[in-house]
Formats: C-alpha cells, sequence, structure tokens
C-alpha cells in the first residue's frame, strides 16, 4: 500500500499517475484508506485532519500524485428573495453548524429535510441538486 503524506492545491500540480473521486466527508480526513480509479491501494496518513478540496492532489511517498475529485452529492442550494434575507438564512445555518458551500446569490447545504423546512419556513427556497460540495473550511484551518 503506498501511503499519501501531502496535499498539492488545484494549480500547483501538472499530471498525476492516479485519480479519485472522493465526497466531502472523505475529503475532510487525517487518515483513510481508499482505492485510486487505477486500482491501486493507497492510504491518506497525515498530521491533522484537512479539508481537500476537488482538483488537489495527495503527495504520494513515491513521489506520484493522486488527483482528487469531489464527488456529485445530494445538496440543498438555498435562496433568498433578497440579500439580507440569504445573510439571516445563513447565519440560522451556522448557528446549527452545518458546513455551508458560498456560492453567488445562493448557499449550499448537506440534503436534511429538516433544515430544508426550516429554510421554508424563514422565507427562503430550498432546491434538491446534485454537485460536488466545497463548503468553507472555517478560520482556523490551514488549507483552503
Amino acid at each position: 500500500m503506498i501511503r499519501a503524506l501531502g496535499i498539492v492545491a488545484a494549480g500547483e500540480w501538472a499530471d498525476a499517475a492516479h485519480g479519485v473521486t472522493l465526497d466531502y466527508d472523505r475529503r475532510y480526513r487525517r487518515r483513510l484508506r481508499f482505492i485510486s480509479d487505477q486500482g491501486v491501494e493507497i492510504l491518506l496518513d497525515l498530521p491533522e485532519a484537512i479539508h481537500i478540496r476537488g482538483g488537489d492532489a495527495l503527495a504520494l511517498e513515491d513521489g506520484g500524485l493522486v488527483h482528487v475529485r469531489a464527488a456529485d452529492e445530494a445538496l440543498l442550494e438555498v435562496t433568498a428573495p433578497t440579500v439580507d434575507a440569504l445573510i439571516r438564512l445563513a447565519w440560522h445555518l451556522g448557528n446549527r453548524h452545518l458546513a455551508v458551500q458560498f456560492l453567488p446569490g445562493c448557499l449550499r447545504i448537506l440534503d436534511d429535510h429538516v433544515i430544508a423546512d426550516m429554510v421554508r419556513k424563514l422565507g427562503g427556497t430550498a432546491v434538491a441538486r446534485a454537485a460536488p460540495f466545497d463548503p468553507e473550511s472555517g478560520a482556523y484551518h490551514s488549507h483552503g
């Protein structure tokens, strides 16, 4: 088994011998065993959990790279009639410690029928979407 010991940010690498598609949960890890698209068993072995973004590469101990793609996931795309209303919805989502992806004019969260109902009761819309999920990492994270 080959170990992946680091991350190379998107745009800072050119060619990868391996590829893997992972959902958000599996892209926020310290240790993870997976099989690359090429059938090679790899162990992610980082000193701390880091948010690996779609387009990043994992640096292998043998000098190779693994291109990480973000998998499509069941999401809710949250919108509101005004910017102020969208900011209010963002506050309520953050108050529930949910991972949130900020996009122009909307927010994306993992699909949750209870949260969708809350959004609607607060005057927003929540539309189901299948797309890669790449939420904010937080103020104290060193990568992404």
